[in-house]
């Protein structure tokens, strides 16, 4: 029983560290509207492909994204809208207790 707690407790790991990086949840976001091309993802995000795909690797290895092949095209999809629950959550009412504590601490 306390493997599986701490098979859970890596994954759970390994997806806020893929949600910690700037870069990811921006893709994550693009991928909010639906299913996009990586050539799409590229200048919204404004890096190159091999860093491009860096991110969507880690976001894929952790199960937040999916992606398929059409023709010469690589699709991306988020796997499962409920990871936007996760991301909304960090709203801009608990940014502000956050740095208010952060701010306290340093005091």
């Amino acid at each position: 029983m306390h493997s599986k707690t701490d098979k859970q407790m890596r994954l759970k790991a390994k997806i806020f560290n893929a949600l910690a990086d700037p870069t990811r949840l921006e893709i994550l976001e693009f991928l909010r509207t639906g299913e996009r091309c990586v050539c799409e993802i590229i200048p919204h995000v404004g890096l190159i492909q091999p860093v491009v795909s860096r991110h969507l690797k880690v976001l894929k290895d952790c199960g937040l994204v999916r992606d398929r092949k059409d023709g010469t095209k690589r699709l991306y999809s988020t796997t499962d809208p409920k990871i936007f629950e996760i991301v909304d959550a960090a709203t801009p009412e608990l940014m502000d207790v956050l740095t208010k504590r952060i701010i306290e601490q340093i005091a």
